[in-house]
């Protein structure tokens, strides 16, 4: 999406920047307009680094593109972060001497707010005036927040967080179509334990579901995300509200709450990267090669999770794998994914081809998503947006 990010002139500014880098991280392209109060906060060269646009506050530049309307004009979405009493004010008016005022007035997209003021200011009557009067023309107000402000004051006025600022702004274009569904999503690799000391494993970052559980949270449903291991932080994303994280380890593990999960669930996501084997002995000491007992390692055979869900399941549900392949070309992989759909008794499948530099440890990614009668979806970019696609296709799937 087009974004305009509107920075007033607030100590909260500073938060303005995160906001912006989780924009950018999530596949959009950010256009920061600040006023001239806002850069004696934050200066011009990091609004340009950050969002890696060109950065103006004047209506006189570039005026052959007639760029304070052009602005408004292209926006998908429209952010101000944070939203004075002044900015509010001006707004309620409809005034537009700077750029950032011509573009909310140029603009059709919707426009998303955080106010950030003192509590005076903001149970001020005509600050109430004005945010009743933005309401009512449409506009939405994330916040403000109850908590510490500038001066050791304290009450409401605070600016939401950036990644609450985030969550609300993408809702207002965002579909809410998967309002109240309960979904189950897992994630991660399994590791089976070898000895104290070793694992089998996987590649595995955890990234793609937890963007699946995070897109399906935005879209409004109940989830579930069932998390293996995964890499780093890659869970932050999904501490939110409308998720609930289950850690696991094993695929045994995964399988058990998988199935605990599932029972009132009407989605189910199988994102995660089960191990198909496990040792079939777990040895409570460090296997060493003076013993002898690391030369041959015997493996039995893990459960099919998804088919096992999938077999189990009541009418209603619906069920989605995702299969990691390495094929020769297109063809084949399309006719492995084909074969696996059918043989795991899935709804969807979503295959992606992977390698050593490729699908997994990496922020993006290219799928095609596989049902009955063949291909019904496809995306590369980004996890986040390869998980709008898969959504995109499940409530396509789920239509009576």
């Amino acid at each position: 999406m087009n974004i305009v990010v509107g920075v007033t002139g607030g100590i909260a500014a500073y938060k303005a920047v995160h906001l912006v880098r989780l924009l950018i991280k999530n596949g959009h392209d950010v256009t920061v307009i600040p006023t001239e109060d806002a850069l004696r906060f934050v200066g011009m060269p990091t609004w340009e680094a950050i969002s890696r646009n060109p950065v103006t506050t004047s209506v006189h530049e570039d005026v052959a593109r007639v760029r304070h309307v052009a602005l408004g004009q292209e926006a998908d979405l429209v952010i101000v972060a944070p939203a004075t009493a002044n900015t509010i004010a001006k707004m309620a008016a409809g005034l537009a001497d700077d750029l950032l005022g011509t573009t909310l007035l140029a603009t059709t997209a919707p426009v998303v707010i955080a106010p950030a003021m003192h509590t005076e200011m903001w149970r001020h009557p005509a600050t109430q005036a004005n945010i009743a009067t933005l309401r009512e023309r449409g506009l939405r107000i994330a916040g403000p927040g109850d908590g510490e402000l500038t001066g050791g004051d304290s009450g409401p006025g605070r600016m939401l967080e950036p990644e609450e600022i985030l969550n609300a702004a993408l809702a207002a274009v965002r579909p809410q179509d998967l309002v109240g569904v309960r979904v189950v999503v897992s994630t991660g690799g399994t590791r089976e334990p070898l000895d104290p000391v070793r694992f089998l494993g996987n590649r595995s970052s955890g990234r793609q579901g937890t963007a699946l559980a995070v897109a399906a949270a935005d879209r409004g449903a109940d989830v579930v995300l069932v998390a293996a291991n995964v890499a780093g932080d890659v869970l932050a994303d999904a501490v939110r509200l409308g998720i609930r994280i289950e850690r696991v380890g094993t695929a045994a593990d995964l399988g058990d709450a998988m199935r605990r999960a599932a029972a009132e669930s009407e989605v189910l996501v199988m994102a995660a990267a089960v191990a198909d084997y496990r040792p079939a002995e777990k040895a409570e000491r460090k296997l060493t090669k003076e013993s002898g007992t690391l030369e041959r390692i015997e493996l039995v055979e893990n459960e099919d999770i998804v088919a096992g869900l999938a077999a189990d399941r009541h009418a209603g549900r619906l069920v989605v794998a995702f299969a990691a392949e390495t094929p020769q070309d297109e063809h084949e992989m399309l006719e492995r994914a084909r074969r696996k759909r059918e043989r795991k008794g899935v709804d969807l499948l979503v295959v992606n081809e992977v390698g050593w530099e490729q699908g997994f440890e990496s922020a993006d990614n290219t799928v095609q998503i596989v049902a009955a009668e063949g291909v019904v979806g496809a995306a590369s970019g980004t996890k986040r947006q390869v998980a709008d696609a898969v959504w995109d296709a499940v409530v396509a799937a789920r239509r009576p």
